[in-house]
């Protein structure tokens, strides 16, 4: 291969803009699946999710990360109330019931990928 010669990116490479992904109703407010279930070979989901006040549930099984992008509000950790804004990381752990107050965007990501039967209302 010559010096100027660039590697072929891996097949299982997935680069996807919001605008291509289908905006549909979830749990916490719209989602945009980013990386989701169908995709082959991710370790980890991840949407971006427009927040107008979330539904109280937990994961049995993964573990998600919301890192706020913009607005800001409060979440709700097994009862407890935390406020977030622009900037803000949320490690949220299996089994911790949690909800959102306020109108925010998140990136949210879960580890592993999970589906919709790993969501449990209160």
């Amino acid at each position: 291969m010559p010096d100027d010669a660039k590697p072929l990116p891996p097949a299982n490479l997935i680069l996807r803009h919001e605008s291509d992904a289908a905006r549909e109703r979830s749990a916490c407010g719209h989602r945009y699946r980013l990386l989701s279930r169908g995709d082959e070979d991710v370790a980890a989901w991840a949407h971006a999710v427009d927040i107008d006040g979330a539904k109280p549930h937990y994961h049995k099984i993964a573990t998600e990360l919301y890192y706020v992008l913009e607005g800001e509000g409060s979440v709700m950790l097994d009862g407890e109330e935390r406020e977030v804004r622009k900037g803000s990381m949320v490690h949220i752990p299996p089994g911790v019931v949690h909800g959102a107050v306020g109108k925010m965007r998140v990136l949210v990501v879960g580890i592993p990928d999970i589906d919709d039967s790993d969501v449990y209302y209160v």
